[in-house]
């Protein structure tokens, strides 16, 4: 079935505990991408600037990657610089700058509006429904968000998650949409319209709720976290590939899309940037999920 992921194509600068990478490929529509595309074929919607490498381009289409709905527009690319501190669970944002991604309105290119599965990654909610209104054939949409967008567009991001069939956030921006914590925030957020909700919990894994079903899954455990960036955009391309390749959602696939999910997710973070991802095989990842479906049976 068709996928199409719309969100940032960027250039990372990312410091972290275990070293540095400057310019590295980066953006939630690129770690996405690179994850579905270990799974099913993925069409990838985004805006670079004029300074973005050709090479870039070159690995993404190597991936089998549609770019159709990738733009070259006059002026940079979005930009991130960010370090990690210790325990990598927090950092700090250097450096930011939208560039071309925060100037232009994305309209799917016409090859695009038959996808059936469609994860609007992390940016303005007003953006996010235009996407939703020209995607008519859609069966399946998912919204990322973040805390900016809760505080600074909250009316535009209610009404688009009545308008959305699941919804994938962390724990503290469950927070601020619900003012409620753990089970509970999950839980209410059914009430804003999606059917599935899913929280994201970094390294304690996430957990899924539907109005009849609650599902935990931990992160697979690695021996080195270098860089965690991307890390919920790759649980997203790896949850959303399992889902297009089974072209239905139910309860039981959504199970095994998060397990995916957070196999996929747990090669991204033992390199910077996508490198370990834009390198990784379908069989490397179905290993990888035997040995976590052993890990989990009891």
């Amino acid at each position: 079935m068709s996928l199409v992921v719309v969100g940032s194509v960027a250039l990372d600068t990312i410091e972290t505990p275990r070293g540095r990478a400057d310019d590295a490929l980066g953006g939630s529509a690129t770690h996405f991408a690179l994850a579905a595309s270990l799974l099913t074929k993925v069409r990838l919607m985004g805006f670079v600037g004029e300074d973005f490498p050709a090479e870039h381009v070159d690995l993404l289409r190597k991936r089998g990657i549609d770019l159709t709905g990738l733009e070259t527009k006059p002026g940079e690319t979005f930009r991130w610089h960010g370090r990690y501190l210790e325990n990598m669970n927090v950092r700090e944002t250097i450096s930011l700058a939208l560039n071309v991604f925060g100037e232009y309105e994305p309209v799917p290119p016409p090859a695009y509006r038959d996808s059936e599965f469609v994860f609007l990654a992390n940016g303005s909610p007003v953006h996010q429904m235009q996407v939703v209104e020209r995607m008519t054939a859609a069966r399946f949409t998912v919204v990322d968000t973040m805390d900016h967008w809760i505080e600074s567009d909250r009316p535009a991001l209610d009404a688009l998650l009545k308008r959305v069939q699941a919804v994938l956030i962390n724990d503290s921006e469950a927070h601020l949409l619900t003012g409620l914590d753990g089970i509970a925030a999950a839980r209410a957020l059914l009430d804003f319209g999606p059917h599935y909700v899913v929280v994201k919990k970094g390294e304690h894994g996430a957990v899924m709720v539907t109005p009849d079903d609650t599902f935990l899954i931990p992160a697979f455990p690695v021996a080195e976290v270098r860089d965690p960036t991307g890390a919920g955009d790759t649980f997203a391309g790896g949850m959303m590939g399992c889902l297009a390749e089974a072209g239905d959602v139910t309860p039981a696939i959504m199970r095994r899309a998060l397990a995916y999910g957070a196999v996929i997710a747990s090669f991204n973070v033992e390199d910077f940037g996508v490198r370990r991802t834009a390198a990784l095989t379908p069989d490397e990842v179905e290993e990888r999920l035997e040995k976590f479906r052993r890990m989990l049976a009891f």
